[in-house]
């Protein structure tokens, strides 16, 4: 992961990362624990279903503990940008295709909290990098594997 670049949170999802922190560490680690505990008192581990699938679930919850604790070491807290109108890290933007008539409402986020499905964009995808720095009425174009696509700032907050 390169930190300068997945750094960016929202004070909300900062929050909301430290508290999946919190419970993997508290909640998680002890029923994982037990798991192991019970699977061991089965037998012979090196044909215990049980036990191996407990270690994998321990293994992959110290895993996302780790990139937790990083990501939130390493995090940059971000507030929607006020410069102006100018699209930047947590502006609110509503841009049209050239052609359609359907606008696109997007909150630019960093890559940690990018989600497409709630409209949260990351500053670092194609879409979101021909965003940055424009301001309502530009128009703009950037590549997409489909080819170039053409879109208009309507609003940006």
């Amino acid at each position: 992961m390169n930190a300068q670049q997945d750094s960016f949170l929202t004070k909300e999802k900062f929050e909301e990362l430290k508290a999946e922190l919190e419970h993997l560490r508290t909640v998680r680690r002890k029923e994982v624990a037990e798991s192991l505990e019970y699977a061991r008192s089965l037998g012979d581990l090196s044909e215990n279903a049980e036990y191996q699938e407990a270690r994998e679930m321990q293994a992959a919850i110290e895993e996302r503990i780790n990139h937790l604790e990083q990501v939130i070491k390493e995090a940059k807290i971000v507030a929607a940008t006020k410069k102006g109108g100018v699209v930047g890290l947590g502006s609110a933007v509503t841009i049209q295709k050239k052609g359609e008539k359907d606008n696109r409402a997007y909150t630019i986020v960093g890559s940690e909290e990018a989600n497409i499905h709630e409209h949260k964009l990351s500053y670092l995808s194609p879409l979101g990098e021909a965003l940055m720095g424009k301001a309502k009425g530009d128009e703009f174009d950037f590549d997409t594997p489909g080819g170039k696509r053409s879109y208009k700032v309507l609003k940006v907050g």
